[in-house]
């Protein structure tokens, strides 16, 4: 098992099931606090880390642990199997649209940035309204939720009328299947899921403005990426340079017999292809895709 989870983290293309991998594992590892920490009878040890994944409705409180703005998108509630359960079936089939179209990096921006959106309009809301206010003594929020309505709205807007064959129902256009959850959630934004329904909101807002802006040329997902590879980079070993000196070699004269297209090896090949999972095609050079042109070609 551990051998299948850690080629999920090593395949191209794959941030989606990377995402629901973390969630699962964030699942169980809370259930198993929870469970010991309530034989053992030491609850405060559960209470203690899950405050850790759980944004509370009130400002003040929230300035104590802000990290919770994100955390909040990789917890789920433990008595309820369904709220983890649906968010990633549907960010399974979205996500995986998703990245077929822009890539392993937007995905995981869009998720990111749909659940910052989504925490910032639950805290403003109930903060800000005296309606919301009156309600906000209750211990905080989790689930993807948020990010998952992000991704929805994100492949919506950019592949309104590409059809999913639903059960019961036969094919349907994902911009219906969006407006649909998404008038759900408007209209729960009253309901016993109050903050729930309006983070969706939030992280909708969000996939909606990042497609329609990055149909324009702007990124705003751009610090996410620069912000996981930079993490990344954290925890690659270094390469010690080693300087040796040699005589110097006289250069020999190389000839050229002809000067056609470029070829690639399959390492260069199968390097510009990983980059295309993990970017988009856009992200090649010139260079790369006359390389993979001229091999597609062969």
């Amino acid at each position: 098992m551990f051998d299948e989870f850690k080629s999920v983290f090593q395949r191209p293309n794959n941030a989606h099931v990377q995402l629901i991998v973390i969630n699962v594992a964030v699942f169980l590892a809370m259930g198993v606090i929870y469970v010991f920490s309530t034989v053992g009878g030491a609850e405060w040890i559960y209470s203690i880390v899950s405050n850790q994944f759980t944004i509370p409705p009130k400002f003040a409180d929230f300035l104590l642990r802000p990290w919770t703005i994100i955390t909040y998108a990789f917890s789920h509630s433990l008595t309820d199997i369904f709220h983890i359960l649906f968010n990633m079936l549907i960010f399974y089939w979205f996500g995986r649209l998703f990245i077929e179209y822009l890539g392993n990096d937007k995905l995981v921006s869009l998720y990111v940035l749909g659940a910052v959106a989504g925490g910032i309009i639950y805290l403003l809301v109930y903060n800000t309204i005296p309606y919301f206010i009156e309600r906000s003594g209750f211990s905080g929020m989790v689930g993807a939720s948020a990010a998952v309505y992000a991704i929805v709205t994100g492949a919506a807007v950019l592949l309104p009328n590409y059809t999913f064959y639903l059960l019961f129902l036969g094919p349907v256009r994902i911009k219906y299947i969006a407006g649909f959850y998404i008038i759900l959630s408007f209209l729960g934004s009253v309901g016993s899921n109050a903050g729930g329904n309006i983070a969706h909101l939030g992280g909708a807002l969000m996939g909606f403005i990042y497609i329609k802006q990055l149909q324009v040329g702007v990124d705003w997902g751009s610090w996410v990426t620069a912000t996981l590879e930079w993490i990344k980079g954290l925890f690659k070993p270094r390469s010690h340079v080693k300087v040796s000196y040699r005589k110097e070699e006289p250069k020999k004269t190389k000839t050229r017999t002809s000067s056609g297209p470029k070829k690639a090896s399959q390492e260069e090949i199968d390097a510009i292809l990983d980059k295309i999972s993990e970017r988009g095609y856009e992200s090649l050079t010139s260079d790369e895709k006359e390389k993979l042109f001229n091999a597609s070609k062969k």
